[in-house]
């Protein structure tokens, strides 16, 4: 690297696999994104649910089911998450451009802040309605309830199945299949309170299991809003920490302090940081470069690092030294 002033060296270190040298670890030295063959995998769980989300709430209005309708509410948020995964996973891959310098991998964060947001609106409908509900008991089908939400056991079970093979590598095809996963897990609930409902003929159980079911969801869904509005205001992606970050940068070779480290997400799988490097006169900084770059990948999966390097003489006349400047 070109030293620019003798005192001012400027590193960033790409990625020769990657376009522009974004790559999330997750602590295990790289990650991939969605291959093209999860593309099949989104857009069949995307028809499943679909035209599940249809059948539950049409048989949810006829049954006078609110745990159904609650369930159908809570399927086509699936779906729209399903299709934000599956457009982040497109998005994150384009190019950057000159108006989009980091690419377009953010579109995952608003993808989620999103969904989180529409999935609680959904939910308080239906909690209020099942309050109402509570007080002026409604009669249901339970034998149609438990039919519809056993289909839901098995299109939400085989979804997952569809990212079984990914879940491991990439974290957008873990949250498809650990969501899909959870749904199978609620209709399983939902076909309980049928059967419940059959054999006691407790009318108040249809809206009770579908406040559970609401409090399931708010639970689940609170977590991924405020993750989302984190990556929004830039702050530390979950899993990184700051001060292991800057207890590595502080012990390398022949440097003598570290300022102005900001860490955050270029989208909900990559994170990018910049910092000031004080050293000690004569340090190598083209060879400290490739090896901070390097190490900061493997040890906490940032792949966009962007390094200054600075003499004590600089840093002292440096603007964004102090830790409350940004």
């Amino acid at each position: 690297m070109p030293d620019h002033d003798h005192h001012h060296d400027h590193g960033h270190e790409h990625d020769g696999h990657h376009g522009h040298g974004h790559g999330h670890a997750h602590g295990h030295g790289g990650h991939s994104h969605a291959p093209v063959s999860f593309g099949r995998a989104f857009a069949i769980g995307i028809a499943l649910n679909l035209a599940y989300v249809a059948a539950e709430a049409f048989y949810g209005v006829a049954a006078h089911s609110l745990a159904l309708l609650a369930d159908a509410g809570h399927n086509f948020g699936d779906v729209l998450g399903l299709a934000a995964a599956w457009a982040a996973a497109l998005l994150v891959k384009r190019r950057p451009s000159a108006r989009f310098s980091y690419g377009l991998g953010r579109t995952s964060v608003l993808a989620a802040l999103g969904n989180a947001v529409a999935l609680l609106v959904i939910t308080g409908g239906i909690a209020w309605e099942a309050i109402r509900r509570l007080m002026e008991p409604e009669p249901t089908g339970g034998a149609t309830i438990m039919v519809v939400a056993a289909v839901g056991i098995m299109i939400n079970g085989a979804t997952a199945l569809l990212f079984m093979a990914g879940r491991k590598d990439d974290l957008n095809i873990r949250g498809a299949f650990l969501h899909m996963a959870s749904d199978a897990l609620v209709a399983f609930g939902v076909v309980v309170a049928g059967g419940l409902i059959l054999l006691t003929g407790w009318q108040w159980l249809d809206p009770a299991i579908s406040l559970v079911i609401s409090a399931v969801i708010v639970a689940g869904t609170w977590s991924l809003l405020r993750q989302a509005v984190h990556l929004s205001l830039d702050a530390v992606p979950p899993g990184i920490d700051r001060a292991k970050v800057e207890g590595y940068l502080n012990e390398l070779p022949g440097i003598v302090e570290v300022h102005d480290l900001h860490i955050w997400g270029l989208s909900t799988t990559e994170s990018a940081l910049t910092t000031h490097l004080v050293c000690a006169d004569g340090t190598g900084h083209e060879t400290l470069l490739l090896l901070v770059c390097s190490e900061i990948r493997k040890r906490f999966g940032i792949g966009h690092a962007t390094i200054q390097f600075e003499t004590a003489e600089i840093a002292r006349l440096c603007a964004l030294r102090p830790d409350h400047i940004v």
